[in-house]
């Protein structure tokens, strides 16, 4: 009742001229230059706020093509995800292979290809999956302050996998600076729910200061989601010879019949076969998840403090839509994640030392990735059980140093560091014969217990303007990279044992003063080394079952970029246009019959079979991003994106000629709209999201039941967006999704696209 009361009065508070400069609590402050000097002024939809981020970290991203997805934007668009909090953003498109996954595509890359951090420390681990995985969905957007997207190779800062681009995550930190003298306590929660899925979830969380020295953030969340409703069934753009579907397929029976991936639930509103209204509620979705956080910062001094923090991530009885069920199978079978644990916990001295020790960052971490996956065939009356565990240490150190300046005008900074990771996998299968009660163990599961995965890198970036309005960049890195598998004859496995160097550098060219227009010139390597799954892993995957290739050599790539950015004011825009080089691209080739392994019989059974090979040749990605901002009077502004990707490489089968690169997304763009009265906190909005057809289909795309017969078609979805804004107390946020109720599937997807229907979330803070 006592809370109840006081957010009424905070209500009430609101109204006032002088509530509304109350300054924002829980890291709510204003953004910061390059400089580290306050920003006159905050960008749309955006809340300023404080993050994990030092500056040698924000330089990072100065000169390169990057975005950011703000705390106050995930509000607003009330994201499912932290992927799904990227669908705004240029480069940008994000493929669900399941309900209860997203995987973001960075200028037509993602996965392995796309390096993960939050905090600054490495998520990518050793069993991070070729092509879309899930990885990502695993971060917490509750505990997310930020998300910087950089695009184009990173491989100099971040290592291996950067070649498409960096996935940074910043976390919410308590905030010191508003503290009052003793102990302080901000409790707060949060209410998220959704009409599409059924979704409920919330989250309760404590905020604790003691004067200025010392800060905690704990947070703990659950949230339950259902079977996901869509905008209906979408058609494949070339007629299937057969339209009558499969064994148990639900697909209607009428010329332009719906793709076997997702099932659908039958509608009873609807009886007429012919309805597509019919096709709505999508089999293999709903998920269970809950989430913890703790982050405690002490200050040791006013230059340095001590970061100790634990994040948790639990998602269980999440479908794999693709899976479940699988294409030309009976409807009760089903691939289902039982469980997808994720954990890290670190700790982190952080600040400004002296002379070439500035923007300190030393972080220790541990992290722990468990996953298991279940299919049941009831008619066969067989399951099978496979279980992975991956045990990451990891060591990181960065620093910059002061500033060296030369004649005049001339300035110099210098950033170095060094990580180093080490992998531990243990993994195991089994087979239960149901009516008989029988649990065998099989010799391997999908990896190979024991095997280990280490990286160890350092670099170095300089950046130097010798005269104002020209700033050069370079940097160069050296990588280690090992992977030890012990081989299983009975599986036919053979063992692996290799070494994967990398040296590699980048240069830069800005033209332009900061505060004005500026053309950008960048010239970014990037590198992967094939991980364990590349090396030794054995699972089902959209196009059939996939099998290891223990010879692969490291990808290589080379994006060179141009780019101009306008100067600030009430328009500003960007556009950039890019070409990424691949060497010895890693691409799944089909296999036959023959070619299974031994004691596997999913390879057998499945519908079509591929193991990753290295493309002989070069293949190539080019494409561009065009975003830009208006601010109109009256608190009204806008914002748009539009991009664009084509790739193309040797064919993987060995076959003459070039053929398309897989998944790469087809032409796409944004269009955002915001009304905001400062005077009551009411906003209003909305938000348009397109795609064009996507024709360019790669070998492994023609067998992939996730893309329709004849590639994917286009699609608009509408949201319309209100609120209200009631400083850092009180904030309420409403989405009405897909207001037209248009059937769409972003490219490559399992999972049809959110029907029309509303999102509502509600964040209170005392």
């Amino acid at each position: 009742m006592r809370l109840v009361v006081v957010l009424i009065a905070s209500l009430l508070a609101r109204s006032s001229p002088a509530a509304a400069q109350t300054p924002p609590r829980s890291g709510d402050v204003a953004a910061r230059s390059e400089d580290g000097e306050e920003s006159p002024e905050l960008e749309y939809g955006a809340e300023a706020v404080v993050t994990a981020a030092d500056d040698a970290s924000e330089r990072a991203l100065r000169g390169r093509a990057h975005s950011s997805a703000t705390r106050a934007e995930m509000n607003e668009r009330l994201s499912t995800s932290a992927p799904d909090a990227l669908r705004y953003e240029p480069g940008i498109s994000i493929q669900q292979t399941a309900h209860g996954q997203a995987s973001p595509y960075v200028r037509g890359m993602t996965g392995q290809q796309v390096v993960h951090l939050f905090d600054g420390i490495r998520l990518n681990n050793a069993i991070y999956r070729q092509g879309p995985n899930q990885y990502f969905f695993t971060v917490d957007t509750a505990s997310i302050a930020r998300i910087d997207v950089l695009r184009g190779g990173a491989s100099t800062r971040y290592g291996s996998d950067a070649l498409g681009g960096a996935l940074l995550a910043l976390p919410r930190e308590p905030d010191l600076s508003l503290a009052a003298p003793g102990l302080s306590l901000h409790p707060g929660a949060r209410l998220r729910l959704a009409s599409a899925d059924r979704m409920a979830g919330g989250r309760v969380e404590m905020e604790l200061t003691y004067g200025r020295r010392f800060g905690a953030l704990i947070g703990v969340g659950y949230r339950r989601a259902g079977l996901l409703r869509s905008g209906g069934a979408v058609d494949h753009l070339r007629q299937p010879g057969d339209c009558a579907g499969g064994a148990g397929s639900s697909a209607p029976r009428r010329g332009d019949c719906a793709p076997w991936v997702p099932r659908f639930r039958e509608e009873r509103a609807h009886p007429d076969p012919r309805d597509r209204r019919r096709w709505k509620t999508q089999l293999g979705t709903g998920f269970r998840e809950w989430t913890y956080d703790a982050r405690l910062v002490g200050k040791l001094s006013e230059r340095l403090e001590v970061v100790a923090a634990t994040y948790g991530f639990r998602e269980l009885d999440a479908p794999r839509t693709d899976q479940c069920p699988p294409p030309e199978a009976p409807q009760s079978e089903c691939l289902k994640i039982a469980r997808q644990f994720r954990s890290l916990t670190y700790v982190s001295l952080r600040g400004r030392g002296g002379g070439a020790m500035r923007d300190v960052n030393l972080t220790l971490s541990y992290q722990r990735h468990l996953e298991e996956r279940v299919r049941n065939r009831p008619l066969s009356r067989v399951r099978f059980d496979w279980l992975d565990r991956v045990n990451t240490l990891g060591l990181s150190f960065r620093a910059s140093t002061r500033e060296f300046h030369f004649g005049t005008a001339g300035v110099a900074r210098v950033s170095y560091g060094l990580e180093a990771y080490r992998d531990g996998v243990s993994s195991e299968a089994n087979q239960e014969l149901v009516d008989l009660q029988f649990l065998r163990q099989l010799s391997r599961g999908q990896y190979l217990t024991g095997s280990r995965y280490a990286s160890a890198g350092v670099f170095s970036e300089l950046l130097f303007r010798p005269w104002p309005g020209v700033t050069l960049r370079g940097g160069v890195r050296g990588t280690w990279v090992g992977a030890w598998a012990p081989g299983d004859p009975e599986s036919g496995t053979r063992g692996v044992n290799a070494d994967f160097p990398s040296l590699i550098g980048r240069a830069g060219l800005t033209l332009g003063e900061e505060q004005g227009n500026r053309l950008h010139f960048d010239v970014d390597p990037g590198f992967r080394a094939p991980n364990l799954d590349d090396l030794t892993s054995r699972q089902q995957v959209g196009p059939g079952f996939q099998f290891e290739n223990a010879k692969l050599k490291s990808e290589r790539a080379i994006t060179t970029q141009v780019g101009f950015e306008s100067a600030p004011g009430w328009l500003s825009f960007e556009a950039w246009i890019f070409a990424t080089t691949l060497r010895r691209a890693i691409q799944r080739a089909p296999r036959g019959l023959e070619d299974c392994p031994p004691s596997t019989p999913e390879c057998a059974t499945s519908r079509s079979r591929f193991s990753l090979v290295n493309l002989r040749g070069r293949a190539l990605i080019v494409g561009g991003e065009l975003s830009g901002r208006v601010r109109f009077p009256w608190g009204l502004s806008a914002r748009g994106s539009l991009s664009y990707a084509r790739g193309a490489g040797p064919n993987p089968t060995g076959a003459p000629g070039r053929v398309p690169l897989s998944r790469i997304p087809p032409l796409s763009g944004t269009v955002e709209v915001r009304y905001l009265n400062p005077s009551t906190g009411v906003y209003l909005g909305g938000a348009l999201r397109w795609a064009a057809r996507q024709t360019r289909l790669a070998p492994s795309d023609l067998g992939d039941a996730r893309i329709p017969i004849g590639g994917s078609s286009g699609y608009a979805a509408l949201d319309l967006r209100a609120g209200l804004e009631l400083d850092a107390h009180f904030t309420l946020n409403l989405v009405v999704e897909n207001l037209l109720d248009a059937a769409y599937r972003v490219h490559g997807s399992s999972v049809n696209g959110r029907g029309r229907g509303v999102l509502l979330g509600l964040d209170a803070r005392l």
